[in-house]
C-alpha cells in the first residue's frame, strides 16, 4: 500500500512587511543605503559642487538611488510586494543596476577628491570629497550586498 505524501510546502520564504523589514537581512541593507547616499549627496553639495561634470553624475546617482530605495522601502513597510516573486526580481534588478551605477559615480567622486586636493579651497573641499568618496564608496558595496544576497536566502 502506498502512502500519500502531503503536498509540499511553499520552499520561498515570505517577504517582509513591516518592522520585519529591518531584521530580513537583504531588506535590512535598505536604510544604510539611504543613509550613506543621502551623506554622499550632502557632502558634494556641501562643496558647491567643484567639478560640475564629475559631481554632477554623483549627486544624481545619490540623489536618485535614494529616493527610489526610499519608495522601495516604503513598498516593504506597508506590504505592496504582496508576497509576489516578481517584486524579488525586481529588487535584486533593482540593486544591481544601482551598484553599477553607483560604483562609476564613486570613481567620479574619488576623482574629482584627488583634483580637488591642491585646489584654492584645498584643506576644507578636499575633506568634503574624501568624506563623500568614502560614503560613496561604502554605499556600493551595500547596494552589491544586497542585490547579491537575495539569491542566498
Amino acid at each position: 500500500m502506498a502512502s500519500a505524501c502531503p503536498p509540499a510546502a511553499s520552499t520561498q520564504p515570505a517577504l517582509p512587511s513591516g518592522p520585519a523589514v529591518f531584521k530580513t537581512v537583504p531588506y535590512a541593507f535598505i536604510l544604510p543605503e539611504i543613509l550613506c547616499g543621502t551623506w554622499v549627496w550632502i557632502l558634494v553639495a556641501a562643496t558647491s559642487v567643484s567639478f560640475p561634470l564629475l559631481q554632477g553624475w554623483v549627486m544624481y546617482v545619490s540623489l536618485t538611488s535614494c529616493l527610489i530605495s526610499l519608495l522601495l522601502l516604503l513598498g516593504y513597510l506597508f506590504g505592496f510586494h504582496k508576497n509576489s516573486e516578481n517584486w524579488k526580481v525586481l529588487d535584486s534588478l533593482y540593486h544591481g543596476a544601482t551598484a553599477i551605477l553607483y560604483m562609476s559615480a564613486a570613481v567620479l567622486q574619488a576623482n574629482a577628491t584627488i583634483r580637488s586636493e591642491f585646489s584654492p579651497n584645498s584643506p576644507l573641499y578636499y575633506q568634503l570629497n574624501s568624506a563623500a568618496s568614502f560614503f560613496a564608496f561604502i554605499t556600493t558595496f551595500l547596494y552589491i550586498l544586497h542585490a547579491f544576497s537575495i539569491y542566498y536566502q
